[in-house]
This record gives structure tokens, C-alpha cells and sequence, in this order.
């Protein structure tokens, strides 16, 4: 399984890396903005996974599901923000963007495990 972790903090995607690894993914991809990130799902057309932050430079979080979501072959793929955006507004329109699941920083590797096991099913 292919993940792609998005964030323009190398702090926050070697966090989230670790945490993948620990719970057995090893293939991840990453990212340090949402332009970069859709380049890097263009030329990889296995990512299973997409893990984005929301506050980016270039192209943010939001900005990246709604083009993704925009490409029929990408309409299933599961989707997890991970943000500092925790109000219940932000919450509402990063679903409504097309975002499978939300977590708000900091966070606990349980919780991204949980997320992770959630949008999989």
C-alpha cells in the first residue's frame, strides 16, 4: 500500500512517517505542498492513501482535495487532513471538499492509526 503524506513542515511528515511505519507502512511518498503533492500523484497512479495538511504554501490542503476529487479516477481514493484547523466550521468544509476523515494537531499515533484503519475500512 502507498501512502502520500503532504505537509510543508519536514517535522510533521517525518512524525507521520514514523507513525506509519510503526503500524507496518513503509511505502510513503511525500510532499511539502499540494502542487508538489498532484505532480507526485501524476507520475505514481498507486497512491492508496493521501494524508494532507490544510495550511501550505503554493497549493494548500483544501485546494488539493478539491482537484482531486475533481478527477473521477481519484473519487474513492481515501483522504485524511491533518491540521491545526480544528473549529467546527474548518471540520465541515474540508468534508464537504471531499475529505474521508480529519485530524487536528497535535496528535497521538493511536489517533492517526484509528483514522487510518477508519478510512480503509
Amino acid at each position: 500500500m502507498k501512502l502520500l503524506v503532504v505537509d510543508d513542515s519536514s517535522t510533521m511528515r517525518r512524525i507521520i512517517k514514523n507513525t506509519l511505519a510503526r503500524i507496518g507502512h513503509k511505502d510513503v511518498l511525500e510532499a511539502e505542498n499540494g502542487k508538489e503533492a498532484w505532480s507526485i500523484m501524476q507520475a505514481n497512479s498507486d497512491i492508496d492513501v493521501l494524508i494532507t495538511d490544510w495550511n501550505m504554501p503554493e497549493m494548500n490542503g483544501l485546494e488539493l482535495v478539491k482537484k482531486v476529487r475533481a478527477e473521477s479516477k481519484y473519487e474513492d481514493l481515501p483522504i485524511i487532513m491533518v491540521t491545526t484547523e480544528g473549529g467546527k466550521k474548518e471540520v465541515i468544509t474540508a468534508l464537504k471538499a471531499g475529505v474521508n476523515n480529519y485530524i487536528v494537531k497535535p496528535f497521538t499515533p493511536q489517533v492517526l492509526k484509528e483514522k487510518l484503519e477508519d478510512v480503509l475500512g
